[in-house]
């Protein structure tokens, strides 16, 4: 019997393994995602076996197809109402393209086969079907395990705690920016009002002042928090930016002496700001604010991007792979 549950759970078991060594090693890695999400179906196909219940898999199967339609019509919904509400812009309408995106994917290899395109048009349209797999797997894994490392228990006894900029209304922070400072202060309060809140962001061209002087003023006369205990970074511009920037001030006050720092920015920036974190050796916490729920979507996916470009192997390994039966149709053509 435990030889016959192992057999049917050994590839949950080695995904689980996988898993909890390389968190326990380093949660703020992408790999993480791809083995959680491995664990979660494995163990899910073990628990049909198990309980002989094959049902559990044709539904699983089952909700691709109609996920897949769902998903594509509320990210139509979801390009409109963002657009509404925050303007006509590329990184607005992001869902749409997305859904766009999805279409593509699923239709384009049958209605090729359909229409007796060529096989050079039928090798792209594979290309697009292989990689689009890839897309849809490490999306659902990123979502997942983001929401996970998100929720799992973090410490509260920071040297630092960074908060990252989001742009201004005027001299103030925006509401979302806003958000992330209140996360700080209470993260702040939390630790005792000892750490020390790094209040990090360049001015833009369109500014009048730098994000961190409004997040420092914000701060210290609406939050109550002392001037001495805010440190202002102002000259970053992007995630990584704010990240070497902030690393650096600390390293300076801290010397050789350890220290540990919590990045606070929105809940759906999380994963990457604590993955670039663990990239330039910064010993830190991602934590994250929340975001309204109509844009998350929009964030989100602006997220895997970035995360996408940043590991960009497995779409040439995938590209890699296409170039063998592509080879040899063109060679018999």
């Amino acid at each position: 019997m435990v030889f016959q549950l192992v057999a049917i759970y050994f590839p949950a078991l080695v995904f689980g393994f996988l898993f909890v060594r390389n968190y326990r090693k380093e949660p703020r890695q992408f790999r993480n995602a791809l083995y959680f999400l491995l664990l979660c179906l494995f163990a899910f196909y073990g628990l049909s076996v198990q309980f002989d219940a094959p049902g559990l898999v044709l539904l699983g199967l089952a909700a691709i197809p109609f996920g897949t339609v769902a998903l594509v019509v509320f990210l139509f919904a979801n390009a409109v109402v963002v657009v509404k509400r925050e303007g006509f812009s590329l990184a607005h309408v992001l869902p749409g393209l997305f859904a766009l995106f999805i279409v593509a994917v699923c239709v384009a290899m049958p209605v090729f086969v359909i229409l007796q395109a060529s096989p050079l048009v039928l090798l792209l349209s594979l290309l697009v079907v292989m990689e689009g797999s890839y897309v849809a797997f490490t999306f659902a894994a990123l979502l997942l395990y983001s929401w996970l490392y998100r929720r799992l228990p973090k410490r509260l006894d920071y040297d630092y705690i960074v908060v990252h900029g989001a742009g201004l209304s005027g001299t103030k922070p925006t509401p979302l920016l806003a958000a992330r400072l209140d996360k700080g202060v209470e993260l702040w309060k939390a630790g005792g009002s000892r750490a020390l809140i790094v209040a990090s962001g360049g001015q833009g061209a369109d500014e009048q002042v730098s994000e961190a002087r409004a997040m420092r003023d914000y701060l210290v006369e609406e939050r109550g928090v002392p001037a001495d205990a805010v440190i202002m970074e102002d000259r970053s511009a992007t995630t990584m930016e704010n990240l070497r920037n902030s690393k650096a001030i600390m390293d300076a006050r801290s010397g050789a002496n350890a220290y540990r720092a919590a990045v606070v920015t929105s809940d759906y920036h999380v994963f990457r700001t604590a993955e670039y974190a663990h990239k330039i050796g910064l010993a830190a916490d991602g934590v994250g604010s929340k975001t309204a729920r109509y844009y998350w979507p929009t964030a989100f996916i602006r997220e895997y991007v970035a995360v996408s470009a940043a590991h960009k192997w497995p779409f040439v390994v995938i590209f890699a792979l296409w170039l063998v039966p592509a080879a040899l149709v063109l060679f018999r053509l």
